[in-house]
């Protein structure tokens, strides 16, 4: 029986795409129309990449139905048009061809809702190299890293799941909980200290590094 080909996930925001502008000016309205403080930098920088219900929840710390009119504040505007405020990471599209090339299965993990990360993609140009994009529900029932990696790993059964690729401790957590090792994307606002800290298996600097990171793992 040949060999089943290898499965690559990797998350969306911080890792394959720059999407912090458009985040942080959804961020900034849905915060002036609870009528909070301007948020600060390191507030921002914290809301890309967590479920967006729990980055109000835990970084501005708004509880009950504020937390449910702070995400539809940041979605009237995020999906008017500030999601596609992006740019891909340089080195990003040569990595994919790189591990496509080599026979790899690509999939999105992501804990933005699928069908904002669909609709990135596609503006960007990246979504032809995916087999598959896994994302959470618009209702929030599905949102946690762990959820998405469970839905990416089902929907491609027939190959071995190498690792995840991510930026932040909630990439390592979820992919952890279904026994799979994250190489820390260190280009990412999360950063190298974070990354290692949550316990990625590797963090590297660059795109490029990528593919000797994933063979190291299945080495």
């Amino acid at each position: 029986m040949p060999d089943r080909p290898p499965l690559v996930l990797f998350d969306l925001d911080g890792t394959l795409v720059d999407s912090a502008p458009g985040i942080w000016a959804s961020v900034r309205v849905a915060a002036a129309g609870l009528g909070l403080p301007e948020p600060t930098p390191a507030q921002l920088r914290a809301m890309v990449g967590p479920p967006l219900q729990d980055g109000f929840a835990t970084v501005f710390g708004l509880t009950g139905d504020d937390v449910g009119r702070a995400v539809a504040a940041y979605r009237g505007h995020y999906s008017s048009g500030a999601m596609l405020d992006v740019a891909v990471y340089d080195g990003v599209p040569q990595l994919l061809r790189t591990l496509r090339d080599g026979g790899a299965v690509l999939a999105v993990a992501t804990s933005k809702p699928q069908v904002f990360a669909v609709r990135v993609l596609g503006h960007v140009g990246l979504l032809r190299a995916f087999a598959g994009v896994h994302g959470a529900s618009l209702d929030g029932a599905v949102r946690h890293k762990d959820q998405v990696v469970a839905a990416a790993l089902a929907a491609h059964p027939g190959t071995r799941a190498v690792a995840l690729v991510g930026d932040r401790e909630h990439d390592v957590l979820g992919a952890a909980a279904h026994g799979l090792p994250c190489v820390g994307a260190g280009w990412g606002p999360g950063g190298a200290g974070e990354l290692t800290a949550a316990g990625a298996a590797a963090v590297v600097a660059t795109p490029g590094e990528v593919p000797a990171a994933l063979a190291r793992l299945e080495g």
